[in-house]
C-alpha cells in the first residue's frame, strides 16, 4: 500500500477526489509559488522597490516558465524548503540576467510557500462550499418529503420511541448548516497573504514594506495580514478544526447508514454498494464506511495541526514541516468525504415499509413511554410509570403484547392512539420541515 492512501493507484477510485487532488500535486505547488513570486515582483515594481521593467519581466515569466518539480529535489533535500531551488531554476529559465536578480527580492521562503498554499486553500474552500450546499439541498428534499415518515428512534443501539426519517435527516444536516455559516469568518482568517521577511520584520523592503504587502495582497485577491504569521498558526489550526468537524458530521451520516442497512433492518437503499470476495449475497455499505474512516483519520490529523501551532520563536521548521505532512491529507479527505456526501444525499432511497416494520416487533414496547404519559392524565404519574414498567416485564416474559395488556388493564381509558406511530412523532415532522427551510437559506439557519 502507498504511504498515503490518497496517492494510491489501487485505491484511487475509493479515496481520491480528482478536483481536490489536482490542488495538491508538486506541479500545483510549484505553479502557485511562481504566481506568488510574480505578484510580489509586480507589486514591488509598481512602488519602485525594484525596476518596473524587471518587475514586468518577472511577472510575465511567472505565467510562462515551466519548471520540473523533480529537478528541485536535490537542493530541497539539503535546504528543507523548496524555494531556494525554485528561485534558482526560475532565474535560469528566465534567461534574463538583467532582471533575474530582482526575483524574490526581500521575501523569505515561508512567505512564498505559505502564500502559495493559501491560494490553493482558497480553491479548496470554494469547492467545499459548493459541495456542502449540494448536500444540504439534497438532504432538504429528503427531509421535506419524509417529514412524517415514521421510523424507530434508537438510543444505546435499542429501539426507543418513534421518530420520523425526516427528523433523522435533519440531524445529519443541521450541523452542516452551522459549519457553512462559519465559512466567511474562516475565509477571513485563513486567506491572508504572508509577506514579512526572514524574521517577520520585512526590513529588506525599507519604508515601502507595508505598501508592497498591501499591493501584493490586492493582486492575489487575498487579505493583507498586516503582520507576520510565520509563527502564529491559529488560522491553519482553525481550518483544521473546521475540516474535522465537517468530516465528523458526514461521518455521523455514514455511521447511521451503516446501521440502517444492516441485515434484518434494511431501512435504506444506497445508490451503490460493494461485494465480497466470498459471499455472493453481500451488499456492503462501502461509501458510508469510507465516510466513517475519513472522520476518524481527520480527528488524528487535526491533533497534529493543533500541536503545530506551537511554533518556537519567530519561525519553527519542525512545526512547519509537520503542517506540510498533514494539512494536504486533511484537504484530500475532506474532498472525498464531500463527494461521497453528495452521492449519498442525492442517491439514498428510504424504504418506508421497512421503517414501519422496525418500529414494532409485535411487542409494542416502543410505545411504553407514550402509554405512561397517556395514563398520567388519569392516575398519578409515578403510579402510571410503575404499572407500565410491570406490564413491560410481562411482555418480555412472553405474556402478550403491550397494546392488548393495556386495553385489558384500563378498559375505560382509550389507549388506541398510543399505539399508532403516526400519532407519536411529536415535533419530528416540524423539525424536519424547519431544517428543509433553513438548508435552502443557510444564513437563516438560526432564525
Amino acid at each position: 500500500m502507498a504511504a498515503s492512501i490518497y496517492d494510491s493507484a489501487i485505491y484511487r477510485d475509493l479515496m481520491t477526489d480528482r478536483e481536490f487532488a489536482a490542488l495538491f500535486t508538486d506541479t500545483a505547488e510549484v505553479r502557485a509559488m511562481m504566481i506568488v513570486e510574480g505578484a510580489l515582483a509586480k507589486a514591488q515594481g509598481a512602488l519602485g522597490v525594484i525596476p518596473e521593467l524587471s518587475a514586468k519581466a518577472i511577472h510575465r515569466a511567472s505565467l510562462e516558465v515551466q519548471i520540473d518539480p523533480a529537478g528541485l529535489s536535490p537542493a530541497t533535500g539539503q535546504n528543507a524548503v523548496v524555494v531556494p531551488a525554485l528561485v534558482a531554476a526560475f532565474r535560469d529559465a528566465m534567461q534574463a540576467p538583467e532582471h533575474a536578480p530582482y526575483l524574490h527580492f526581500g521575501a523569505t521562503s515561508q512567505d512564498i510557500m505559505d502564500t502559495g498554499l493559501v491560494l490553493r486553500l482558497r480553491q479548496v474552500l470554494t469547492l467545499t462550499e459548493t459541495r456542502l450546499r449540494a448536500i444540504l439541498t439534497a438532504l432538504a428534499d429528503l427531509a421535506e418529503t419524509h417529514a412524517a415518515t415514521p421510523m424507530a428512534g434508537r438510543t444505546y443501539g435499542q429501539v426507543a420511541t418513534p421518530t420520523s426519517f425526516g427528523a433523522v435527516v435533519a440531524s445529519w444536516g443541521l450541523p452542516l448548516i452551522d459549519l457553512l455559516d462559519r465559512l466567511p469568518a474562516l475565509r477571513a482568517t485563513v486567506l491572508q497573504i504572508s509577506l514579512t521577511g526572514a524574521a517577520g520584520t520585512l526590513s529588506a523592503m525599507g519604508r515601502e514594506a507595508a505598501n508592497v504587502r498591501a499591493e501584493m495582497a490586492k493582486g492575489l485577491g487575498l487579505k493583507d495580514s498586516g503582520q507576520s504569521w510565520h509563527s502564529t498558526r491559529h488560522g491553519f489550526a482553525e481550518l483544521a478544526g473546521w475540516i474535522t468537524q465537517v468530516t465528523v458530521q458526514l461521518g455521523k451520516l455514514g455511521e447511521d447508514l451503516c446501521l440502517m442497512t444492516q441485515t434484518g433492518i434494511n431501512e435504506i437503499a444506497l445508490p451503490a454498494s460493494g461485494g465480497s470476495s466470498t459471499m455472493p449475497q453481500k451488499q456492503n455499505p462501502v461509501l458510508p464506511s469510507v465516510l466513517t474512516a475519513i472522520a476518524r483519520q481527520m480527528v488524528g490529523l487535526n491533533s497534529v495541526i493543533q500541536m503545530a501551532a506551537l511554533h518556537r520563536q519567530q519561525r519553527d521548521a519542525g512545526a512547519w514541516i509537520s503542517e506540510w505532512m498533514t494539512l494536504p491529507q486533511m484537504c484530500m479527505g475532506l474532498g472525498r468525504a464531500l463527494a461521497i456526501g453528495v452521492d449519498l444525499a442525492g442517491g439514498m432511497r428510504p424504504l418506508p415499509d421497512r421503517m414501519l416494520a422496525q418500529i414494532d416487533d409485535g411487542t409494542g414496547l416502543i410505545y411504553a413511554e407514550a402509554l405512561q404519559f397517556r395514563l398520567a392524565a388519569h392516575i398519578p404519574r409515578p403510579q402510571a410509570q410503575q404499572m407500565v414498567k410491570d406490564l413491560c416485564k410481562s411482555v418480555m416474559a412472553g405474556q402478550g403484547n403491550l397494546a392488548a395488556l393495556a386495553a385489558d388493564t384500563w378498559p375505560d381509558i382509550d389507549t388506541a392512539e398510543v399505539f399508532d406511530p403516526t400519532r407519536q412523532l411529536g415535533e419530528a415532522p416540524e423539525m424536519a420541515r424547519r431544517f428543509a427551510k433553513a438548508s435552502r437559506n443557510p444564513n437563516a439557519a438560526q432564525e
